[in-house]
């Protein structure tokens, strides 16, 4: 690969990165004019016999991948006369709810005949752009057309008039096939490791349902850890004071500390300090992610906030670690929705309720083996996501330097 120097002649239409055997400027047109632009609809539910066919409706939702196979709803043919069905290769974007965590910029190119619901465009060529070139492009671009020109303010949501209007920029076929087929083996490459993540979260799970079987001796679990409130005080508007957790610190079952929150020091802070091996256990929210859990692994400088309860085990009897495995268990998980308090939109767990929760703890010994077992799954599963973010760190960049 070549790299050019276009900063002196802003004007040129050259990629910083190409391919040495391609040369000569880019051509310029709207995606309007080199594109028919679709947004589909949804059948009416009050026919069930709609969503009873074999035809592939698409959701927003559903454009996460390069492509899509299938989708999660199908229709029938009778409910299909009324779309239009997409021929196999059309690239299709989420244009509905862009403000939600993980839609704004996504999009996929379909491999089966499809419809699309309302919350979709599609872009079927009428130029000499291919969609698979379309997509590598709106990886680039489309964050920012999300975030800067979608309209809305309950739901930021895009439209034709404004899609049509962006300008995109392009080379010859030849050079346009040659680009698409790199990114697409970058992307196989991206694929594969979701696969190797999927076997390990699946061999996780496989073994949660034999490890944690009914054995060991019955505990409260007030009875083998101190179960505690948070701080209360005001959260501060500014990044400054004390960071405090929050719901969404623990929401990914690990501390996120780009998700706390801040609090003026006050008298007794280092009693709400958290430290290395407390749980923290959510005990407000909604029923799904009731018991949503985080273990505290390291010193996060990091204290006690709202709305979550902390665990201190009592090492004497249960290996901290081995808790926070225990509580995570679908059985633990379940248990938590089943006994939680139901309000209109949030659900709790009281610190007495939590209390009374029975578990079964086995030998300190037994619980050690299992803690070494799965901190070493842990640890390969970190290993492979943080490879997983390599390889699309390293197409990020090269669409920002092979794609104008």
């Amino acid at each position: 690969m070549t790299t050019t120097k276009n900063n002196e002649h802003k004007n040129i239409k050259v990629p910083n990165l190409r391919f040495p055997e391609f040369q000569g400027e880019w051509k310029e047109s709207t995606i309007g004019e080199m594109f028919d632009l679709y947004s589909g609809n949804t059948p009416s539910r009050l026919n069930k016999e709609h969503f009873t066919g074999t035809v592939n409706w698409i959701s927003s939702g559903e454009l996460k991948e390069h492509y899509i196979y299938s989708s999660k709803e199908q229709i029938s043919e009778e409910a299909a006369k009324s779309l239009k069905l997409l021929p196999v290769g059309t690239f299709v974007i989420a244009i509905y709810g862009l403000e939600a965590e993980g839609v704004k910029g996504t999009g996929s190119i379909i491999q089966e005949p499809s419809t699309i619901s309302q919350a979709c465009m599609s872009f079927i060529p009428k130029g000499v752009i291919e969609n698979e070139f379309l997509y590598s492009w709106y990886k680039k671009h489309g964050n920012v057309i999300g975030i800067r020109y979608a309209q809305g303010t309950k739901q930021q949501n895009l439209s034709y008039d404004i899609l049509e209007k962006f300008m995109i920029a392009y080379p010859n076929t030849k050079e346009q096939e040659k680009l698409n087929k790199f990114i697409s083996l970058l992307d196989e490459r991206i694929t594969t490791q979701n696969k190797v993540i999927d076997k390990l979260q699946s061999l996780i799970k496989g073994i949660n349902q034999r490890v944690f079987m009914n054995n060991g001796i019955n505990y409260k679990l007030g009875e083998i850890s101190e179960i505690r409130s948070g701080y209360s005080g005001n959260q501060l508007l500014s990044k400054k004071g004390l960071k405090v957790s929050r719901i969404e610190t623990i929401s990914g079952h690990k501390v996120n500390l780009e998700r706390v929150g801040y609090v003026a020091p006050f008298e007794s802070s280092e009693n709400y300090k958290l430290q290395v091996g407390d749980i923290l256990f959510s005990n407000i929210n909604s029923v799904e992610y009731i018991g949503n859990t985080a273990f505290i692994d390291k010193d996060y400088d990091l204290y006690h906030g709202m709305n979550l309860l902390r665990l201190t085990p009592n090492n004497m009897v249960v290996i901290p670690f081995y808790l926070y495995l225990l509580l995570n268990t679908n059985r633990m998980l379940n248990r938590f929705k089943t006994v939680c308090n139901k309000a209109v939109s949030q659900a709790s767990i009281n610190q007495t309720e939590l209390g009374k929760t029975v578990v079964q703890i086995p030998s300190i010994n037994n619980q050690k083996q299992i803690c070494e077992l799965y901190q070493a799954l842990y640890t390969k599963l970190e290993t492979e996501s943080n490879t997983k973010s390599l390889f699309q760190n390293q197409k990020q960049y090269l669409l920002r330097q092979m794609f104008i």
